[in-house]
């Protein structure tokens, strides 16, 4: 053994034997030997326990919230079992969606009575949402009615409105889009065999209740057609008018922004009691009505604002007069109803603008004329009312996608030569006309069904 070695040896002293330990005497706390590097004093021996737990729970919870260690779910018992499981909620959700709802059908309700009976009046969606009502036949004087009132769904009744300055049936409303009303044409006199046409029109301000003369037509006219165009004047086209009561072929504008009427083109056939269509393209179906020689018509023309001309399209399947026409959604035009002669008939045919044709749908279930049309929100079309002798051919649907008609729920009362308006709630409402036993002063409401 080298010196180096030998020294180590003498400092560190003999090697430990057990049975030398209770040989030694006793050691005491000053001679005790400390570990390198610890403080002789206590409290250090606790800031150092404590540093080493604070740094143990930092360092655990980061690397809890890292994902490097994932504690173990403890789920509450009590808990229900899609909160304690995520993809049982969303199977419940999906069970739930996928649970038939069961039909509504499809109902009338009596609503608010109008403060007078009146048939062959106007009816006019205003911006408010309430629903404007004009003239007509009813108790006044002659048996007509200068009188307008204002029907609000919220409340569901009736109060009166500014007075027109003078009585007037058998007229056109037309909203335009300041908001405004256009009355224009009509009669003051009716009999079974002529009627007495107005040239006059007026504006109803919504804003003031009140009306106002504007320019007077070209023409005395009634049972005549007014279209709203997308230039924003308003097309009067036919209509019965003068001594004896012609029928006209005649058309004109009216310009609100002047408060003028101007002559435009000449339909090719004179014609009242028809109807005019505003299509897609800005164009306007003219189709059917009565002749001036008497029978109904089977014809259709268009006019076309662009060149204030109006051309031939095809001719209808059958010859309609007093029926109704719808636009439906794809383009198409919808005529029912109406009369060909008598009694009433039930057929309907659609009218192609990208060819300019006529084929027959389904017949209705019953005969109408003098009965109303209104697009619901579903593209369904809703028939209500007309009928021959005052009576009801019953209210049905047609339904575009299908060519069928289906019956629905019937009116509470028989009517014909009412008005009929689209609510902005999707029902809708009709309101007066003519019945067996007289004039009506009741309206009620049509709710579609739903789940059908």
């Amino acid at each position: 053994m080298d010196e180096t070695r030998i020294e180590r040896a003498l400092r560190q002293g003999p090697p430990f034997r057990t049975h030398d330990v209770e040989r030694r005497p006793p050691i005491s706390s000053e001679e005790a030997p400390r570990p390198v590097g610890v403080s002789p004093h206590p409290v250090s021996w606790v800031l150092i326990a404590v540093t080493l737990l604070l740094a143990l729970a930092i360092g655990g919870a980061v690397l809890v919230g890292s994902g490097v260690i994932k504690l173990p779910v403890t789920v509450d018992a009590s808990a229900s079992p899609s909160s304690a499981n995520p993809s049982s909620s969303a199977q419940e959700s999906t069970a739930a969606s996928s649970t038939p709802v069961a039909p509504v059908p499809a109902s009338w309700t009596a609503t608010g009575t109008m403060i007078e009976a009146r048939a062959n009046h106007t009816a006019t969606l205003l911006p408010n949402g309430k629903v404007l009502v004009v003239g007509g036949g009813g108790t006044g004087q002659a048996g007509l009615l200068a009188t307008a009132e204002l029907y609000d769904p919220a409340s569901g009744s009736w109060t009166a409105t500014g007075s027109m300055n003078g009585i007037r049936i058998l007229h056109t409303a037309t909203l335009l889009a300041d908001g405004k009303v256009l009355v224009a044409g009509g009669a003051d006199s009716v009999s079974e065999t002529s009627v007495n046409a107005l040239a006059t029109a007026e504006l109803y301000d919504p804003a003031t209740g009140t009306w106002t003369v504007t320019g007077t037509m070209m023409e005395g006219r009634a049972h005549h057609t007014a279209t709203l165009l997308a230039n924003g004047k308003v097309l009067v086209a036919g209509g019965s008018g003068g001594s004896g009561s012609p029928t006209l072929a005649t058309a004109e504008l009216y310009d609100p922004a002047t408060r003028t009427w101007t002559v435009t083109g000449t339909m090719m056939e004179a014609r009242a009691e028809h109807t005019a269509t505003l299509l897609p393209n800005g164009r306007v179906l003219v189709a059917g009505g009565n002749s001036s020689s008497g029978p109904q018509l089977p014809s259709a023309e268009l006019y076309d604002p662009g060149t204030g001309s109006w051309t031939a399209t095809g001719t209808m399947v059958r010859d309609h007069a007093g029926h109704t026409a719808t636009l439906l959604p794809d383009g198409r035009v919808l005529v029912a109803g109406g009369s060909s002669g008598s009694p009433p008939e039930g057929t309907a045919e659609l009218y192609d603008p990208r060819t300019g044709s006529w084929t027959a749908t389904a017949n209705m279930n019953g005969e109408h004329i003098g009965g109303t049309a209104t697009l619901l929100g579903d593209s369904t079309v809703l028939l209500a009312g007309g009928g021959s002798s005052g009576g009801s051919g019953g209210e049905e649907l047609y339904d575009p996608r299908t060519g069928s008609w289906s019956a629905t729920a019937n009116m509470l009362e028989v009517r014909t030569d009412h008005t009929v308006t689209l609510l902005d709630d999707g029902s809708v409402l009709v309101a007066g006309g003519s019945a067996p036993t007289g004039m009506l002063a009741t309206a009620e409401l049509y709710k579609p069904g739903s789940g059908k």
